[in-house]
């Protein structure tokens, strides 16, 4: 007898099974379609020997202490700030768009009240700022959203911008600085040891069993549990009764180059060239030393497994229907990016799961010892988590 069916191992899954079980005592079965924990987060060496993401890159960034906090008893950190650049006109240009950006691209010397003035001359007035053209040449303008933005947005969710919800491209920032991380958040670092040891250690717990490669659907009526958490697509739970939700997917074509370094930053975006997106390699995500480079290139899809909520009035209208549903189905409680139908990082999707344990229990919680203290015997308490048939 389970307390908690969990049906998926990737963040939401794994730290709502970790709280109930090492904070209140909750007996947890977690089940996976997959073969791995981790979900989309899970890196292995490949055959080469290089730690890879299996399914693209995955760059840890929070300004929530507790969420550091939180995963800093499962992994040590080693520090890293991401940087992008983007091929434009033949160029390697800093993304999110910065001066060096705009100088590069134009050939100009500008001073970064100079661009102030540059991007003022060229933003196109908008009296509501409702899509993600409307972010972006409200912003810079109609010549760098071309460059930068349009056709690249086209590639990754099959839409124009205008057809898109404005949270798709406010997610990026404009700089009149010379800023060339991606990110600015508190918190940039990236688990010492990969994700896939973060979440062994997280699962590490006699209270956890875990099965892999197994849909819950073929045995939730052969088990015994009280609640079930579940953190894949809202709309297959309910059978698609009111019609699919979009996803956007990605096909990944890993390879391994003969070089110690092939480019100069972890991941370069192609906006205008190509059929793929971005080329991600990984060395310079994990710090790892090797004589030969791993990278991946990303080719957006409409089929395959679900990795992005397609963000639209009409698919926000439809989950609304899925949502109102489940907030009457007792005993399943829904979380994560595919559970809630959210664009979310994985932070956010860690701040969800410890939310919603919250919830279920009313009860404050267990009490870890100081994460630093904590921090420094991860990635020698485990080697595997065993993958446990029913």
């Amino acid at each position: 007898m389970f307390d908690y069916l969990v049906v998926g191992a990737g963040f939401a899954g794994s730290v709502v099974s970790e709280r109930l079980a090492r904070g209140f005592g909750k007996k947890i079965l977690i089940v996976d379609r997959r073969n791995h924990i981790g979900g989309n987060a899970y890196d292995h060496h490949n055959e080469d020997g290089i730690l890879v993401h299996r399914y693209g890159p995955h760059i840890f960034h929070t300004n929530s202490e507790q969420v550091y906090q939180y995963l800093s008893h499962f992994t040590a950190w080693r520090p890293y700030e991401h940087r992008v650049l983007a091929s434009v006109d033949g160029k390697l240009v800093p993304i999110p768009i910065n001066l060096d950006t705009v100088n590069l691209l134009y050939g100009l010397n500008l001073t970064s009240e100079e661009l102030e003035t540059f991007f003022a001359a060229r933003a196109e007035a908008r009296s509501a700022i409702r899509t993600s053209e409307d972010v972006v040449v409200s912003k810079v303008g109609r010549d760098l959203y071309e460059k930068m933005f349009r056709n690249y947005t086209r590639k990754q969710w099959g839409r124009d911008p205008s057809e898109l919800d404005a949270q798709v491209t406010a997610r990026i920032p404009v700089r009149t600085n010379r800023d060339g991380r991606y990110f600015t958040d508190r918190f940039q670092v990236m688990p010492k040891h990969g994700y896939t040891r973060l979440f062994q250690n997280m699962l590490d717990h006699p209270n956890i069993t875990i099965a892999l490669g197994v849909d819950y659907r073929d045995v939730v009526h052969d088990i015994e549990f009280s609640e079930l958490i579940y953190s894949g697509p809202i709309d297959e739970y309910f059978d698609f009764r009111y019609g699919e939700l979009p996803y956007r997917s990605l096909r990944f074509q890993h390879e391994t180059v003969n070089v110690e370094y092939l480019q100069p930053v972890a991941v370069i975006n192609y906006p205008n060239e190509h059929a793929y997106t971005r080329v991600t390699e990984f060395k310079h995500l994990t710090g790892q030393v090797h004589r030969r480079t791993g990278i991946v290139y990303e080719h957006p899809s409409s089929s395959g497994d679900p990795y992005y909520p397609v963000p639209t009035p009409e698919n926000a209208a439809l989950y609304k229907q899925y949502a109102a549903v489940a907030a009457v189905t007792k005993g399943v409680h829904f979380v994560g990016r595919l559970g809630t139908y959210r664009y979310y990082n994985m932070d956010q999707v860690v701040a969800q799961a410890l939310t919603l344990c919250k919830q279920i229990t009313a009860a404050p919680g267990f009490e870890y010892p100081k994460a630093a203290a904590a921090a420094a015997s991860v990635g020698q308490r485990i080697s595997a988590v065993p993958a446990l048939g029913i």
